[in-house]
């Protein structure tokens, strides 16, 4: 009788390659480079006390301005914080909210939200486009209630509120609000402004 053929060896599977730079996509690395920017500026605060000239916010990256202060943030809800200060006056503060994707209600709801928190007060509205990104600019001027939504609310009377959402269909948009005395808020409009536009305009 003749030998039965051996039967051939099995191929053995490829090892996976590990991932490095060139396995992701640039929007991947980029938003990989953002999450360490975050995460570095909030470990250098806290463990050595330095302030980040530098920090992102879901997709967009933020510089500073020049005198403003880096604040930890005093909510787990706020990715970041930044103050404003003034001698003679009550600190403004600078709050930054990224949700995700489809997350933190419609652009509308939140700046009727805001609007509310200033009861019947001057409010604006207005959008531009910086870069790709379109941006809902805000602003209100009265009596601010001050306090957690839901909550007790401290009125403040002669308070402003400069807010701006940049829109990102993909990371999710992200929410930047200043509040604080009137004249200090008014006269850190055109940093505010800055900030948030050079931000939009540097997202690929």
């Amino acid at each position: 009788p003749k030998p039965k053929p051996k039967p051939k060896p099995k191929p053995k599977p490829k090892p996976k390659p590990k991932p490095n730079a060139n396995t992701y996509s640039c929007s991947e690395r980029n938003m990989r480079v953002r999450i360490f920017l975050g995460a570095f500026a909030a470990f250098a605060s806290s463990a050595f006390g330095i302030d980040p000239s530098e920090f992102a916010v879901g997709g967009f990256t933020f510089e500073r301005p020049a005198g403003w202060k880096w604040v930890v943030p005093a909510s787990s809800m706020r990715k970041a914080q930044l103050g404003v200060e003034k001698a003679d006056s009550a600190p403004a503060e600078v709050t930054f909210f990224h949700f995700g994707p489809g997350q933190g209600g419609g652009v509308q709801a939140n700046v009727d939200r805001w609007f509310a928190q200033f009861g019947n007060s001057n409010t604006s509205q207005r959008e531009e486009k910086s870069g790709s990104t379109r941006i809902v600019h805000v602003e209100a001027r009265g009596t601010f209630q001050s306090g957690m939504p839901g909550g007790p609310t401290t009125p403040l009377e002669n308070y402003a509120l400069r807010g701006a959402i940049l829109e990102d269909a993909q990371s999710g948009d992200v929410f930047v609000k200043m509040t604080g005395p009137a004249p200090l808020v008014e006269s850190a409009g055109s940093s505010f402004d800055e900030m948030v536009r050079a931000a939009a305009a540097a997202r690929p």
